[in-house]
């Protein structure tokens, strides 16, 4: 018997979405070229969507209890930080967790969803036609064929998937480059960014002795992103930036990373489908790469086993292109912007630093707007025409009184969608029909409906008055009506 998908890449995005599979009875096999997991950490925040994301599921709390939370973000490594604390959401902060810890905590779920990882086992070809898809493996045991519904491409910048599927990946290539190097550091410095003329740092604590220092100068901006990078020219970078190396030593990891920008013209092509890096890639400006991935997961994930389960058609798959492919050319958007800013050491960048630096510090508006924006909290989907304001925006997770659960996210925790009736009348009637006939349309079953009646515990803006909100199973809201009476749960 095939599996309904496949799924090449064991790193975060992959993991989010074979248990996001799991969770709704799809079989799923996940292929991993690497033996094990890598020690280093790529990646280092959670962000606070991300954190909204994995409270749906009841996962938020085990990554809350192992990570940092820092009340702010940075924008091109600017001095003025970004100020998540202001933002409506249960997770104001960037969680500082380094991203092995993240696909390890991932992993844990997948394994309690009756998943598994086959590590060694390299995507060589992959190839579809009407019935299905197959990719062909090479694993410890010798070659072998995978036969699925589905293939998803979560294999990173290189992905073989995106190249076999044949899709484009247009964009820039390296111009400048960066640095990162996880050092211990005797002398550690008491702020988390320094610039001078000579370029600029970041300095992060990991929690274990090690901290991590991301940055450029003038010099190594213009070394190959294929140069091995070393412990005296990390040294030299910092000293030349802040006067003092820090008592650095015992270095764990050093390496080189590059600003080309590039995303899949499609993040579908037939039974083919890509996710996170495989999609697009970006300077890691702002910590949003692996945020921007777990969401592709998440979005993708109810919808391909929807259809997987025979409760939605192909088409619905069209829309996560739709949705997501928007938000991956904003991050490539601003993940340049923060590059001139952040990455290219010139009089007139530095000019440029001093006044949006300046800018973010007296100016709140701004500065929420940017904080929302590298935060992933204001993200909202194409609505139809003539829809409520509040249709395809994200749901923060209203406190409740009189439900079976807290708040909203924790009624989320099952993967199915949620209507919600906060305060409607008492009559039922037409419009409870009408909600659960959308409802299920949508949701592909009345079983994949969850119903609630309850009132909001706390106010938040646009969710004033009686409501009846429709919850798709990845937080975001799919239909509202002031109208429509209390609902009944018969």
């Amino acid at each position: 018997m095939r599996d309904d998908v496949v799924v090449v890449g064991a790193g975060p995005v992959g993991l989010l979405l074979a248990a996001e599979l799991r969770l709704a009875g799809v079989s799923v096999t996940v292929i991993e070229r690497a033996a094990e997991r890598s020690p280093h950490s790529k990646a280092l925040t959670l962000h606070p969507r991300t954190l909204e994301v994995l409270a749906m599921r009841g996962l938020a709390d085990r990554f809350v209890r192992e990570g940092t939370p820092l009340p702010s973000g940075h924008y091109a490594g600017l001095p003025a930080r970004l100020d998540f604390s202001v933002l409506d959401t249960r997770f104001p902060y960037t969680l500082v967790l380094p991203q092995l810890r993240t696909e390890q905590l991932l992993e844990e779920r997948l394994f309690a969803l009756g998943g598994e990882i086959r590590w060694e086992h390299r995507a060589l070809a992959v190839r579809q036609d009407e019935g299905g898809a197959e990719v062909d493996v090479a694993g410890p045991d010798g070659p072998y064929t995978l036969r699925a519904g589905w293939v998803v491409g979560c294999d990173g910048a290189g992905s073989t998937v995106r190249a076999a599927s044949g899709v484009e990946f247009p964009g820039t290539s390296t111009t400048t480059t960066g640095f990162l190097g996880d050092v211990v550091l005797d002398e550690p410095p008491r702020v988390p960014s320094l610039t001078s003329e000579h370029g600029g740092i970041l300095i992060v604590p990991l929690g274990d002795g090690h901290h991590r220092i991301a940055g450029s100068t003038r010099e190594s901006a213009t070394r190959p992103a294929s140069e091995p990078f070393t412990l005296d020219e990390l040294r030299a970078a910092v000293r030349a930036i802040a006067g003092t190396d820090f008592g650095m030593r015992a270095p764990r990891w050093l390496s080189r990373f590059g600003n080309a920008a590039r995303q899949a013209a499609r993040y579908r092509e037939g039974r083919i489908l890509l996710a996170g890096d495989a999609a697009h890639i970006h300077m890691p400006m702002g910590g949003q790469g692996l945020n921007v991935g777990l969401q592709d997961a998440f979005n993708l994930g109810w919808k391909l086993a929807a259809h997987c389960r025979g409760r939605a058609p192909a088409d619905l798959l069209d829309s996560y292109h739709a949705e997501r492919h928007p938000v991956g050319a904003a991050l490539l958007e601003n993940t340049q912007a923060q590059t001139a800013m952040g990455a290219v050491h010139t009089p007139d960048t530095r000019a440029l630093r001093a006044v949006f630096s300046d800018i973010l510090a007296t100016h709140p508006t701004v500065n929420r707007q940017l904080a929302g924006q590298l935060s992933a909290l204001d993200v909202a989907y194409p609505a139809p025409a003539g829809a409520a304001p509040l249709v395809g925006r994200r749901a923060p997770d209203v406190e409740l009184e009189g439900a079976d659960a807290p708040s909203l996210y924790p009624l989320l925790a099952d993967g199915r969608f949620v209507l919600l009736d906060l305060g409607g009348s008492e009559d039922g009637g037409g419009a409870y029909a009408d909600a659960m006939a959308l409802a299920e349309r949508v949701a592909g079953g009345a079983d994949r409906v969850r119903v609630v009646t309850a009132r909001p515990a706390t106010a938040h803006q646009g969710w004033e008055g009686p409501l009846t909100v429709l919850v798709r199973p990845d937080g975001h809201i799919a239909w509202v009506s002031t109208e429509a009476p209390a609902l009944s749960t018969q």
